[in-house]
């Protein structure tokens, strides 16, 4: 039988949603709308409708198949439900996922080198003169006190420490303004640019603007990040392979069964539609 899909939501309002005419209840999809995020109420509707249509024809085939439910426990103790354990078995007899081999491993980390590198570490120390960028008058005051000290720690960089005591807004004021050890994303982007650009030793240029007022950045030294070796990384790749092959595979069964039901009242299209949730 073709797939016979009629749009969904005439007006605005939900109409009636079926699969190979039998319905799916409103207040099955109300419950399901507490799962899906949307912009609109109307969106999470669309979606929550989907997820039951997929379900209602898994659940279909399993009962055509004669698949007998039985649930499993996670580590937590919670069990699935019969329906649960009869979609779960369902897929697992109905799709087939080959493992990947060490060859397709070991390519796929040839490729993707920079997703197995450690990040690079540095160990920086700061002096922050707080201002906010809305008060235009402290903050023009926060520049000047930050181009004065810096000015200061041209000619005599050891006073560092004493200065950030003196004058840093910020808590590292008490350890002479040593953050520790930072890796990327962890500052704001102003900051990490500027400390990036550093070499081991070296002050900024100019004092570095951010949202929390003037910054004035030493890198003290700085930890390359590593490679990580294929061994170590070989049964994540192969996790990582395998879980995307699979959720590939489930969407074209899912789509299969698709286009062999009448589906009335919720279009089913894209990837994201035919997902097994």
């Amino acid at each position: 039988m073709s797939c016979a899909v009629r749009t969904g939501i005439p007006g605005g309002k939900p109409v009636s949603v079926t699969v190979n005419g039998t319905a799916i209840a409103r207040d099955a999809i109300v419950r399901e709308m507490q799962h899906h995020a949307a912009s609109k109420p109307i969106a999470a509707w669309q979606q929550a409708a989907r997820a039951l249509v997929i379900r209602e024809l898994l659940l279909q085939e399993a009962r055509r198949l004669a698949v007998a439910p039985q649930p499993i426990s996670d580590a937590d103790g919670r069990r699935e439900t019969d329906e649960e354990a009869m979609m779960r078995a369902l897929i697992e007899r109905e799709v087939t996922v080959p493992e990947p081999d060490d060859e397709t491993c070991r390519r796929y980390y040839e490729h993707n080198r920079a997703r197995f590198r450690s990040p690079d570490i540095y160990e920086a120390s700061h002096i922050l003169f707080a201002a906010l960028p809305a008060d235009a008058q402290a903050y023009a005051r926060a520049r000047q006190d930050a181009a004065a000290a810096l000015a200061e720690l041209r000619s005599q960089p050891e006073r560092f420490a004493a200065l950030a005591q003196a004058h840093s807004q910020c808590p590292s004021a008490a350890q002479g303004g040593n953050l520790g050890q930072i890796t990327a994303g962890q500052t704001t982007p102003e900051f990490e640019q500027a400390l990036v650009a550093l070499a081991p030793g070296q002050l900024c240029e100019a004092p570095v603007a951010t949202r929390y007022g003037f910054h004035i950045i030493r890198l003290e030294r700085k930890h390359e990040g590593r490679t990580l070796p294929y061994e170590v990384v070989a049964s994540r790749i192969a996790h990582y392979l395998r879980e995307s092959v699979k959720l590939r595979a489930d969407a074209q069964y899912v789509a299969r069964l698709v286009s062999a039901a009448r589906i009335d009242g919720i279009e089913l299209a894209g990837a994201d539609a035919l997902r097994v949730h």
